[in-house]
């Protein structure tokens, strides 16, 4: 079982508990310019999984940052822990059956997904497993009379007027937000709230500043939680433990987080938009909008009818087995200086959830950049413990 202070870093590793402008996504405007910003993207390690890890067997010529990702992905399918598979403190030991199965497993899915589906990732450990260690091999009983016939859905679909375009939507959100010219002047934010999971709470301080920088620091009770971007680097550090550097999936996240500007750079990420249609969230009747990115998953934005401020985003981590997706909802927009700005936001995964409320903010104060500097990491061993 996880500690309560690993628990905190685990979310904050897979979420990046921060506050920001418009919403939380990961994607760059291209491959070497970060949301027209100006600042470079953060740039992924050139290593396989083999050359990083010990034994790796199915999982070869994958890059080395997507396996954690990846045992994420499994642990999420299955509900299970790492134990289910590996040695603790062993990871490269093949003793437990169940590692021996679950490769059996992935080579059965590649070949699934080779030979049906011209290798395009369509049925991935989730499709059979559905959150349980062992597949369900029966459609469930009807337990209620269903809501309304599938002809009646898609007839009342077709009726539906057209609406506003994605690009129309994307700029009532930029407008709603306070407008380019409000947006432009942020050169600074810092933000003090508190962050509830599992029934606890606590406090947390949030510091941001032009270009692409932010920090965050979780008050707990053994010393502070950071999370941190620089404009290049991402990082996490625990009280007593050696920093982890971002990669991946967190570090391209991290990167748009620290972005002060996003309502103005949103569609700069975008190779292509559409409107999929409406939905519902909580209490709001939205737009949904599917943005593309070259070579990178989607990002969906639900954008309020009525306000056009964002109030959900969904985005994905690429894995080798599939895609980990990470929803966040938005409330308590309030004015500061001339721009609209979510005092709270619930970032959920299938790990877990938590909330963070901003109790105090400022914007365009002095913040020292010595903040993000990042700390010496310790030598590099030969290899890390592998699957």
């Amino acid at each position: 079982m996880r500690t309560k202070p690993e628990l905190i870093l685990g979310m904050l590793v897979l979420g990046a508990a921060f506050a920001f402008v418009a919403g939380e996504v990961r994607a760059q405007s291209n491959a070497n310019v970060h949301a027209g910003s100006g600042a470079p993207a953060p740039q992924a390690s050139d290593k396989k999984a083999e050359e990083q890890f010990k034994n790796i067997q199915v999982l070869k010529g994958i890059p080395a940052d997507q396996l954690v990702p990846t045992m994420q992905f499994v642990t999420a399918s299955l509900g299970v822990e790492c134990d289910f598979c590996h040695v603790q403190g062993a990871f490269e030991k093949d003793d437990k059956k169940t590692k021996q199965t679950a490769r059996k497993m992935m080579e059965m899915m590649f070949a699934i997904n080779a030979d049906n589906f011209d290798r395009n990732r369509q049925v991935t450990c989730y499709t059979c497993h559905r959150g349980n260690a062992k597949p369900v091999g029966m459609p469930p009983v009807m337990t209620e009379e269903p809501k309304e016939a599938m002809g009646t859905a898609l007839k009342a679909e077709e009726a539906k007027p057209a609406g506003p375009t994605a690009e129309q939507l994307l700029d009532k959100y930029e407008q709603a937000s306070g407008g380019a010219a409000a947006v432009d002047k942020i050169t600074s934010r810092v933000m003090k709230g508190t962050i509830d999971f599992g029934g606890q709470s606590l406090p947390i301080d949030i510091y941001s500043k032009d270009p692409d920088m932010r920090i965050s620091f979780t008050h707990m009770p053994g010393g502070d939680s950071v999370t941190a971007f620089n404009g290049r680097e991402g990082w996490l550090g625990m009280p007593g433990r050696p920093v982890r550097e971002m990669h991946g999936g967190d570090l391209d996240g991290a990167a748009i987080d620290a972005d002060l500007h996003l309502p103005a750079h949103l569609k700069q990420m975008f190779s292509g938009m559409r409107v999929q249609g409406t939905e519902k969230v909580g209490d709001h009747d939205t737009y949904l909008v599917v943005g593309e990115r070259a070579g990178k998953p989607s990002i969906q934005l639900n954008f309020d009818q009525q306000t056009g401020l964002l109030v959900r985003l969904v985005r994905y981590g690429e894995t080798a087995l599939g895609l980990m997706p990470t929803q966040v909802d938005y409330a308590d927009y309030r004015d500061i200086g001339g721009v609209r700005v979510p005092y709270r936001w619930t970032l959920s995964r299938p790990s877990g959830r938590f909330t963070i409320q901003v109790s105090e903010m400022q914007q365009n104060v002095p913040v020292d950049e010595q903040k993000f500097v990042k700390p010496p990491s310790p030598p590099e061993s030969s290899k890390a413990p592998g699957n």
